[in-house]
């Protein structure tokens, strides 16, 4: 089968197209590494450098997507606090890649879109673990961003006849993670903190609460989306492991000296209800973060 990862050079997208590889499918990635690294680049897929924010006009992405059967649309500018400082740049790269996508998806009649969305756009809640029924309330640009993604997935689906189904993910981690920078995750930066024998540093009390997902299991849940026969066209689907933690206890499973500093523009806690995937995509996650944080620490 043929497949396209868009930001198949980045976190998640890296592991996916390693995955599908591994599967002996022909993959092609398009990603313009302006987040994504080459050393994420599988060298078994065909690499294209494309902005997608820009290729509405390019006819060359008529072969690359010719015979496609999934599009998964992972490529994004990631990470709340950053899309705080820079919205424009956020929203031409979040919202307008996705649409270009999308019509080049319904141009060359590609069957099946899944759209990497996010637990942001659930926002401040008291009501967890959330639902995908529950009321939407993104507190920031980049979750704006992904639940317009989640919108103009279910309108193309509706007006284009394209199936498309949005996973929202609840805070990823994993191997190919960034480790610093503006794109790293909470357990990215502490594992570099640790790694540099630097204090762990946690942004208020320390006592929220998230659910953390590992890569792989996200993986999985793009490759069943994309195979199930129980999805309907717009489908939403939670993807978290169902369990929150403190951001004190993933600090106390990787170091022991701690800095705290001021808290964060975010919700305080956020937990997945996974029903919905366990019947539409017969998935449950796998891996638990302290055993995965075990065997990073020991390799």
């Amino acid at each position: 089968m043929k497949y396209v990862v868009t930001g198949g050079a980045g976190f998640i997208g890296s592991n996916l197209v390693d995955e599908l590889l591994s599967d002996g499918h022909e993959v092609h990635i398009i990603d313009d590494l302006s987040t994504g690294q080459k050393r994420n680049i599988n060298p078994l897929a065909t690499f294209h450098k494309i902005d997608i924010s820009r290729i509405s006009n390019n006819l060359n992405l008529n072969e690359i997507f010719k015979g496609v059967d999934t599009v998964f649309h992972c490529a994004a500018r990631a990470r709340v606090q950053a899309s705080i400082q820079d919205p424009v740049n956020y929203e031409k790269n979040n919202n307008l890649s996705l649409i270009n996508v999308l019509k080049k998806c319904v141009d060359v009649n590609v069957r099946r879109f899944i759209y990497s969305a996010s637990s942001s756009v659930y926002g401040p809640t008291n009501k967890l673990p959330s639902k995908e029924d529950d009321v939407i309330n993104p507190i920031s640009p980049y979750a704006v961003q992904k639940y317009y993604g989640e919108v103009a997935c279910k309108m193309f689906s509706e007006v284009y006849n394209i199936e498309t189904v949005s996973l929202r993910y609840f805070n990823v981690y994993g191997e190919n993670q960034n480790l610093d920078g503006a794109y790293a995750t909470v357990i990215g930066i502490f594992l570099n903190q640790f790694n540099n024998k630097q204090p762990l540093t946690i942004n208020g009390n320390g006592k929220q609460r998230r659910d953390f997902t590992y890569v792989g299991d996200v993986v999985k849940a793009n490759i069943l989306a994309s195979n199930s026969l129980k999805v309907g066209k717009g489908e939403v689907i939670n993807i978290g492991s169902g369990v929150n933690i403190s951001i004190n206890d993933v600090a106390n499973m990787i170091g022991n000296v701690f800095e705290y500093k001021e808290a964060l523009k975010e919700p305080y806690a956020n937990l997945a209800s996974i029903e919905k995937a366990k019947k539409l995509l017969d998935w449950e996650p796998q891996v638990d973060l302290n055993s995965w944080i075990k065997k990073y620490k020991n390799e």
